[in-house]
């Protein structure tokens, strides 16, 4: 069924939750939220699970098994990258171009890292860490995402060749730069394991943090068999004002591990605004990273200390993200132009702010798969309806800021669409099993069409006709 008009069917209408349930309630900031029990009882789950139909359940836990990576696909992308990484990582200590990038430190994150990568291995994330060990001052550009990073005063370290002119600030650009320049001088002289392989460095693209690189075939045309993001950051261990008070986990994961998050480093990459007529400022900005902390979270993400670590533990958090990043993939490549903006990190942010509502272990037993995914899509469908996603560790800023209103009613009326048909975009087309003999003595018309497309109808029409002409030839010769 084809989305319907946007523009011509309300928010409202598009809000609809599967079997009448009401749209999950959207998370406030900590300081602002009030100890409110919203999570659902064990009986409310079960009634949930029993009200979605047989067949699409078993569908649902079936493309989430097809959503893992193969052991062998992901073990020759692992020796590939891990070789690379080290040898990289060797280069860059020995390298006396640059000492300032003498002392950093890869920080593996990123979705296949955190075990929830769907489809292939074939996308890798690397942060280049590297700390500043004079102090620093952050300014604030905008709700909490962007900062410009200043020396308290000037320095003869090495990081003075990345400072503008007032001998203070540092400079994004000049980074990024320089890690570009240091990346192709070592892929003149490193060798891939696999012989039948190279790595290319891919063009810069603005607004992106990342030195971006592509493995290849080298005796053919082929397409890209892995893509690598290194990323250098600075490492600050005195979080900024607006995200001091850490993720609102204390229900879900306790306070004691919302104290260990926050006295964890955080992580500034050289992610430049987007906009016209920035100021210089803005032409120079970090952007705070929380990828270390969400890895930390996904990979240890149970109510209870022991989850997923046994057997008798197991839950389907992580399946459930999986299959909300496989959708959102399917409605953007269904929609590229109205959904344009959207990404799988504002599916991960909705996981997130469900998991510290909907935090106890049981709600998230293997067996609820189904309702925990259709209640994960309600909620992004909740925000997008709202049009506001708060960021997890930022919650003044706002994901959705830069949709317009018209691109929020449709992804609410796609993503009302996808539940009301039954998750369409995440299905394969399947062959339409043959009539069989009790089907067609059923007292029902014989269809076809069920078993044969028109083309090969028209082809049967021709071949019989030919036949029959020959029979009556033969019989009357």
């Amino acid at each position: 069924m084809e989305l319907q008009d946007a523009q011509q069917q309300s928010p409202g209408k598009a809000q609809k939750a599967i079997r009448g349930k009401p749209s999950p309630p959207r998370p406030t900031p900590a300081r602002q939220r009030q100890k409110v029990q919203l999570q659902p009882s064990e009986e409310e789950v079960a009634e949930d699970t029993v009200s979605i139909p047989a067949d699409l359940a078993t569908w649902i836990r079936a493309k989430a098994e097809d959503l893992k990576i193969r052991q062998t696909d992901r073990c020759w992308a692992a020796e590939l990258v891990n070789d690379f990484r080290e040898n990289l990582l060797n280069f860059l200590h020995t390298n006396t171009d640059q000492p300032f990038f003498q002392s950093l430190e890869f920080l593996t994150t990123g979705s296949y890292f955190e075990k929830v990568k769907i489809h292939m291995a074939d996308e890798f994330d690397m942060m280049l860490t590297v700390q500043v060990s004079t102090r620093l001052s952050l300014t604030k550009l905008d709700e909490g995402l962007f900062y410009r990073i200043d020396l308290t005063r000037p320095t003869r370290q090495p990081i003075r060749a990345f400072l503008l002119e007032n001998h203070l600030t540092i400079s994004s650009s000049k980074i990024l730069s320089e890690m570009y320049r240091l990346i192709r001088k070592f892929l003149k002289t490193y060798k891939v394991p696999d012989e039948c392989c190279r790595w290319e460095v891919n063009r810069k693209r603005p607004h992106c943090p990342a030195v971006t690189l592509s493995l290849f075939k080298t005796d053919s045309n082929s397409g890209e068999l892995i893509s690598v993001d290194v990323v250098p950051a600075l490492e600050v261990q005195s979080w900024p004002a607006p995200v001091r008070n850490g993720p609102d986990v204390d229900d879900w994961l306790g306070k004691k591990v919302r104290q260990e998050i926050r006295g964890l480093p955080c992580y500034f990459v050289p992610k430049r605004m987007k906009g016209r007529n920035l100021s210089e400022d803005a032409k120079e900005s970090w952007r705070i990273s929380f990828s270390h902390i969400e890895k930390k979270i996904i990979t240890s993400h149970g109510n209870k200390k022991t989850c997923c670590e046994s057997r008798a533990t197991k839950c389907c958090r992580k399946q459930c993200l999986m299959l909300l990043k496989s959708l959102i993939e399917g409605l953007k490549q269904r929609f590229p132009k109205e959904l344009e903006g959207l990404c799988s990190y504002h599916g991960k942010t909705t996981f997130l702010h469900t998991l510290s509502t909907r935090y106890d272990d049981a709600m998230w037993a293997p067996q609820h798969l189904p309702a925990c995914f259709l209640y994960l899509i309600r909620a992004l469908e909740d925000y997008a309806h709202r049009g506001n996603l708060p960021h997890f560790f930022v919650p003044e800023c706002n994901l959705f800021s830069s949709f317009s209103r018209k691109a929020l009613a449709f992804l609410v009326s796609a993503l009302e669409e996808q539940r009301r048909e039954g998750l369409p975009l995440l299905k394969h087309p399947s062959p339409v099993s043959p009539l069989t003999p009790d089907e067609m003595f059923e007292g029902k018309p014989l269809i076809l069409a069920r078993s044969v497309d028109a083309a090969l109808m028209n082809k049967f029409v021709v071949v019989f006709a030919v036949a029959l002409m020959f029979a009556f030839y033969i019989l009357y010769k």
